[in-house]
């Protein structure tokens, strides 16, 4: 007959699972017949997770990953806006390196005015005319250099467009200057009432035109990052002789720039 004694397991924060090692009495050395008598021991299986230590440790584990986390995410915002105020600071220098655009001369190759009809049949005065346009641009910032291109560019008569072009698109390194021509065209161009006041004879005559354009200029810093742009509106009004072709030269003063 085995009897089993069960001493009193010691205090613990949480008890785990107890198991009992069995050994023989010394009694059943001594007679064998006699029935062993066990003594039985609980071992505790108390497991690291159970721990104070083990959970105070992974509590100063969590806190310094929180930490570590909200360092690395301030330390980033902080590049970000850095970066940006870096960024808006340039941009504010650039924006004052402002190309310059001065129109030159417009030469006309060829003015003809008579009457015809339009595309519908409407009898009216037709307009044909040739003519080349030159620009001079320059790139002051010693930042940058630019990307050039216009509008439409038009010569009026009254209100209606006679002639138009366009500037081909091209490159202004910095700190340097360009002239940049344009081919202005415009076949039988009806005038409708406009061609009333127009009055040419075989010699020629003073016609009152108009030169409308946009110049307009993209210059990148830092790579692709910082894009500065500006639009000059040009104005010149010119006369010139439908039966010369002699260039007309603009002075600063005779064009309006915006």
């Amino acid at each position: 007959m085995t009897s089993l004694a069960t001493s009193s397991p010691s205090r613990s924060p949480k008890a785990g699972p107890a198991y009992y090692v069995q050994s023989p009495s010394r009694d059943s050395h001594d007679d064998g017949d006699k029935s062993s008598s066990t003594q039985a021991t609980p071992v505790y299986n108390n497991s690291p997770l159970d721990s104070p230590s083990h959970h105070s440790s992974f509590g100063r584990h969590s806190r310094v990953s929180s930490a570590s986390r909200f360092s690395g995410n301030l330390r980033f915002s902080v590049l970000v806006v850095a970066f940006t105020l870096l960024c808006l600071i340039i941009w504010g220098i650039a924006r004052h390196y402002k190309p310059d655009i001065i129109v030159k001369s417009l030469t006309v190759g060829n003015f003809y005015a008579g009457e015809g009809t339009d595309r519908t049949g409407v009898p009216t005065k037709l307009v044909t005319m040739n003519s080349s346009l030159q620009i001079n641009v320059h790139n002051p910032s010693t930042m940058f250099g630019i990307h050039v291109s216009s509008t439409s560019i038009r010569i009026m008569y009254s209100e209606i467009a006679i002639a138009n072009g366009q500037l081909e698109k091209f490159y202004q390194p910095r700190s340097s200057h360009h002239v940049a021509s344009a081919i202005l065209h415009g076949e039988k161009i009806p005038l409708y009432g406009a061609g009333a006041t127009l009055a040419l004879s075989n010699s020629g005559g003073a016609v009152p035109l108009t030169l409308d354009l946009a110049v307009r200029s993209r210059g990148y810093v830092i790579g692709k990052l910082v894009r500065v742009t500006h639009t000059k509106r040009v104005k010149c009004p010119v006369v010139i002789d439908s039966s010369s072709s002699k260039p007309v030269r603009f002075t600063q003063s005779a064009c309006s720039y915006t």
